[in-house]
């Protein structure tokens, strides 16, 4: 990640001012009741290149995820059966209905829709998602439909992709189509899943796709999908009136590795934050950039750009797993790195901390700093320890994880945060991107080799929770 040491000092200052780079976890008072209100949304959430399969039917065209190399996948697989969800979705639309779950936040895979991310739309492709749309909606499961979860047309890469302008006019076409093919029964529309680990994940690490080691382009990329999103709300509300339309951020604390380096860890922590967080929340809700992210989009910012990005939306999507930890690095390119979190935490899968209190701060500073917006829960979950083999049926770990982060949704709820819903990821356990099939985040467990689905306590938990709007002590 490239930031000037000035850039990093300016948005050391500002930060500390406002408060987001924190130490550590912050006292989060515990809920006066569990009773969640009657309306609140109660889902699961997927993706569509992690579920569906089916990568070659119907005149679907190819992903850059599609050609992502395999030997950067942990287990060395692939995508190309997923869930096979594309064939087996009545039954994922069942065992969502059948829990009492009143929503479904699935993506809609851009080169189904528009093969070559531009020009001519592929009906079989609308077709699919029309049958999905029509049962979720004879079951009364309302349908969310995110319109990019990372998997970006291979030919709109090979023509540079998001470090290209011409990507965010591509993609206000798609939301188009969208509203104009499905948006009789498609009411709620999620623009943008998590901006900020597309960007670093995928430009930056190389760790996702599509694999591009270049910091020297964060700018770009960042800036082209908050005017894509832009441009893409502004279609979406001259197409049809009556939408829904938000967006999800992948939000967390940033906080700096303590020691005897905190005051520098301090500005690397308050930098990172404004790459991190703040170069998508502030453009949404504020029209302008903070002071690190502004010297890195400057390239590429044009006339008009600011208040294209800055539309009005009707909620915010908050994905949450765990806070950030950052030092200062001299050496480095960007003088700031990952840091470990303290010793003594929980850890998750991945090794990052169990934080529920984080969960409760971002909510607290989305209501306090950007306006208190509406607010759902997009994603949130652990997976299993990481295996090749059979998932954990008796999930208990997974009850008491979703119990404690759902503790700090109500109790940000009860100090004033407008939240309407909490959507688990995910349904059944999918390809978890570089990860493969050793990372298992489901409610239901998949037998890879016949695709059979079994539910796993946490299904069983996650129901009566829906059912009844009451969390168990």
């Amino acid at each position: 990640m490239s930031i000037t040491r000035r850039e990093l000092a300016l948005g050391a200052g500002a930060a500390a001012l406002a408060g987001c780079a924190q130490e550590g976890a912050m006292e989060m008072p515990a809920p006066r009741e569990r009773q969640f209100p009657s309306d609140f949304l109660w889902g699961v959430a997927t993706s569509s290149f992690q579920t569906e399969g089916a990568l070659d039917a119907d005149g679907r065209g190819p992903s850059i995820w599609d050609v992502f190399p395999r030997d950067r996948i942990h287990d060395g697989s692939d995508a190309t059966t997923a869930n096979d969800s594309y064939r087996r979705y009545a039954e994922d639309v069942a065992l969502i209905a059948d829990a009492g779950m009143n929503a479904y936040r699935f993506s809609i895979a851009w080169p189904r829709i528009v093969p070559s991310g531009s020009g001519a739309v592929n009906d079989a492709g609308v077709d699919y998602y029309s049958h999905l749309i029509d049962a979720l909606l004879a079951r009364g499961v309302t349908p969310y439909a995110t319109l990019f979860h990372w998997d970006l047309p291979l030919a709109l890469q090979e023509r540079g992709g998001w470090t290209s302008r011409d990507t965010t006019a591509r993609f206000a076409e798609y939301a188009d189509v969208v509203a104009r093919r499905l948006g009789d029964r498609l009411k709620h529309i999620v623009i943008l899943n998590e901006a900020a680990v597309h960007t670093v994940l995928g430009h930056v690490l190389g760790t996702h796709a599509p694999g591009l080691q270049d910091a020297d382009q964060l700018g770009a990329v960042i800036h082209h999908q908050n005017l894509a999103q832009g441009l893409a709300i502004q279609a979406l509300r001259a197409a049809r009136s009556d939408l829904t339309i938000g967006t999800t951020m992948a939000l967390m604390p940033s906080r700096p590795e303590g020691g005897v380096m905190s005051w520098l860890n301090q500005q690397a922590a308050a930098g990172f934050d404004e790459v991190w967080n703040g170069a998508f929340l502030d453009p949404l809700f504020r029209g302008s950039y903070p002071g690190a992210a502004q010297g890195m989009v400057e390239s590429v910012l044009q006339e008009g750009d600011l208040a294209a990005i800055r539309q009005p939306i009707d909620f915010l999507g908050v994905n949450y797993y765990a806070p950030s930890y950052t030092r200062f690095n001299p050496t480095a390119p960007s003088f700031i790195e990952p840091a470990p979190p303290p010793r003594d935490t929980e850890r998750d899968a991945f090794d990052r901390h169990v934080d529920p209190g984080g969960l409760h701060e971002t909510l607290a500073r989305v209501r306090d700093q950007y306006g208190n917006p509406r607010v759902l829960i997009t994603e949130n979950g652990c997976s299993d320890p990481f295996s090749d083999g059979p998932a954990e049926l008796d999930d208990q770990f997974r009850i008491d994880y979703v119990r404690r982060h759902l503790e700090a949704v109500k109790s940000a709820m009860e100090g004033g945060s407008n939240i309407g819903g909490y959507f688990h990821w995910t349904l059944v356990d999918n390809w978890e991107w570089a990860e493969g099939y050793r990372s298992k985040f489901g409610l239901v467990a998949q037998d890879r080799s016949t695709g059979v689905r079994t539910p796993k306590a946490s299904y069983a938990w996650f129901s009566a929770l829906a059912r009844s709007g009451t969390l168990d002590q």
